[in-house]
């Protein structure tokens, strides 16, 4: 896991090392165990490898330092900051290249499956100086080219130069778990893994205000290539980009689709249960301690317990916890059944409002854009304990996206039945939900009619521009489930994770999105994820026998969650209203600021229920204070 940068120069201009070094410093949480540089000639293949402060002693006495380097032809240069978790030898150093110096690579992520890739790739001819999974992407690009993104199982962003076609070749794994952004035009190609590492060479920010008002009046993010900086965006989950012969394009090498279709006979769960224990073992391989997060939910209780059954006899798993003192926001009572069960450590982590207030700033710095809501910060807070003891972490993100775990998704679950014209199976399916889940009904429908306040609290001028877009809170079961595992809702989630688990060092791998396993499910039909008023069926039925069953069974979901709303209306209140009554968030062109602040006051007051929409307000004045006010 590490952090990558790189600049082309697409006319054979001078680049600058100090912009290469200056990106590659910003990125240092991401890789603090190693740092390199390369710089290239694109028309003589000349080439020269150099060191940075940070680099392992064997590079630093081979080469020289990068702030060393003075005036020369290099239009193109790679960075890299390492976090060494597998081959933690220098023959793992980056940027990494071929046999013959004529591809080069900087790359960040892991590649699952590269045991089984090298050993393929071996039998074809291949020899390898290294045991890393750099070097299989080399050789797996050397052999199949683009068509080398089918074999790779695993979370990856990366760059190839092949000197021989004169060709840029990037690419981002299937969901997006690891970033990659970049700014474009005829003249250079920059890219990284944070967007605050492009905004080192100094040119003008702005806000990009399209991405704005998704965010404002839809709660989008993170759901097109563009971002909330003008001029910066991102190579999309599931493509690569090309540029070669001064053509720049973006393809999508990867696709699937979300079977909304009844069957109404229990499915074999032998095949889903095979894929996730591999999902699970594929993502031990380390050389570095691997811990887990531990909600209580079933997600996370299902890869701790599999976890568990594949490590038998080794040293235990560390767990790692984010627990309140309120009750309603605390969920030990279901951790302490996993532990019992595997006898796992556990370590529990208090966040507090205090703490939160202190450390915003950083949350904001580290996230790069505007963030949701304040459950992140539980997130922040455990990565933060767990870097202390383990550099790789096993989380269940991807689960509900995956297998329709928000019971939100009941309501187009509904809509599909009715419009397939399965009226008795609807009524029994309302009739369950109901049953077991009365005190959310009210909660969803307030979702369903959210879209029109939160454009209400937008300034008339720029609420002009929000018109319809044919966004949609309740449509077809297998379209919300698509476009939330794609776009919608994953996407920004996966963002969180990476900044958060980044800021400390730490690797934080998903085996529910492992793509076998994705590939199955969603092909699975709709009741076996959704059936008499329960979500993930399918995993409910895998997990008996190996976790708790009262866990297996819950209902009610938490996640990592905070007292949001509690800490809104005491602790964090006279914050709050400080940044909404500041100078800066009332002088904004996006909203109604007195709006803004008598909807705070209604909340405050209980006048009016407490959503996150008002977050998003701070969050964005926040971000637009740090990175864009300059």
């Amino acid at each position: 896991m590490c952090g990558i940068a790189g600049v082309y120069s697409l006319k054979g201009e001078r680049i600058s090392a100090g912009y290469l070094k200056r990106m590659a410093d910003v990125l240092r949480h991401r890789g603090p165990d190693d740092e390199g540089y390369v710089l290239l000639d694109t028309s003589s293949m000349e080439s020269q490898v150099f060191s940075g402060k940070d680099s392992v002693r064997e590079v630093k006495d081979a080469h020289p330092r990068i702030d060393e380097c003075s005036a020369s032809s290099y239009d193109l240069g790679f960075s890299h900051r390492r976090l060494s978790i597998i081959d933690l030898s220098v023959k793992g150093h980056q940027p990494m290249s071929n046999e013959d110096g004529d591809i080069w690579i900087v790359y960040n992520g892991e590649i699952y499956n590269y045991l089984e890739l090298a050993s393929e790739l071996r039998e074809r001819g291949h020899l390898f100086r290294t045991k890393s999974d750099t070097e299989v992407i080399i050789h797996a690009y050397e052999e199949w080219g683009a068509g080398c993104l089918q074999k790779f199982n695993g979370m990856w962003v990366f760059a190839i130069w092949d000197q021989k076609d004169k060709k840029m070749f990037c690419s981002r794994d299937r969901f997006g778990i690891k970033p990659f952004y970049y700014t474009y035009n005829e003249e250079t190609f920059v890219f990284s893994s944070e967007i605050k590492a492009l905004l080192e060479d100094d040119t003008e920010r702005r806000a990009n205000d399209e991405m704005i008002r998704d965010y404002l009046a839809f709660g989008l993010q993170d759901h097109t290539d563009q971002t909330f900086f003008l001029g910066i965006n991102q190579i999309r989950p599931a493509h690569y980009l090309l540029i070669q012969d001064g053509v720049f394009k973006v393809e999508k090498y990867w696709d699937v689709g979300v079977n909304g279709e009844t069957s109404r006979v229990k499915t074999d769960i032998s095949e889903f249960r095979g894929l996730f224990e591999d999902a699970v073992r594929l993502r031990l391989r380390s050389d570095v301690p691997v811990g887990t997060c531990l909600s209580g939910g079933l997600d996370s209780s299902s890869i701790v317990c599999t976890m568990n059954s594949l490590i038998s006899g080794e040293t235990g798993q560390m767990t790692f916890s984010s627990c309140f003192d309120d009750k309603k926001f605390d969920e030990r009572d279901y951790i302490q059944m996993v532990i019992e069960e595997t006898g796992a450590e556990d370590n529990y982590i208090f966040p507090k409002a205090e703490e939160f207030q202190k450390e915003i700033e950083d949350l904001v710095y580290y996230q790069d854009e505007p963030f949701g809501s304040l459950s992140i910060y539980a997130q922040w807070c455990v990565m933060k304990r767990a870097s202390e003891d383990v550099k790789v972490l096993l989380d269940g993100q991807g689960g509900d996206e995956l297998l329709a775990g928000y019971l939100e998704y009941y309501a187009s679950f509904i809509k599909t039945l009715v419009s397939k014209r399965e009226y008795i199976l609807s009524l029994k399916e309302i009739l369950c939900f109901t049953l077991l889940h009365t005190r959310l009904i009210y909660e969803l429908f307030s979702k369903m009619r959210m879209r029109e306040r939160r454009k209400g609290l937008l300034s008339q001028e720029f609420s002009s521009g929000c018109g319809s877009d044919g966004y949609s809170y309740v449509e077809d079961i297998s379209s919300k489930l698509l476009k939330d595992l794609t776009r919608e809702k994953l996407p920004s989630l996966l963002k969180y994770e990476d900044r958060n688990s980044m800021a400390f060092s730490v690797e934080s791998r998903l085996p529910f999105l492992d793509y076998r396993l994705v590939e199955y499910a969603t092909s699975l039909p709709i009741d076996q994820k959704l059936s008499r008023g329960t979500t993930k069926v399918i995993l409910r039925r895998a997990m008996r026998g190996i976790i708790p069953d009262k866990v297996r069974r819950r209902r009610d979901k938490m996640g990592f969650v905070t007292p949001e709303e509690v800490w809104m209306k005491t602790e964090l209140r006279g914050w709050a209203e400080e940044v909404l009554n500041s100078a800066s968030f009332k002088g904004r062109k996006y909203w109604d600021a007195e709006k803004v602040i008598e909807e705070f006051g209604e909340i405050c007051a209980g006048r009016m229920k407490y959503t996150s929409d008002i977050w998003r307000y701070i969050s964005l004045e926040l971000w637009l204070r740090r990175f864009i006010d300059g």
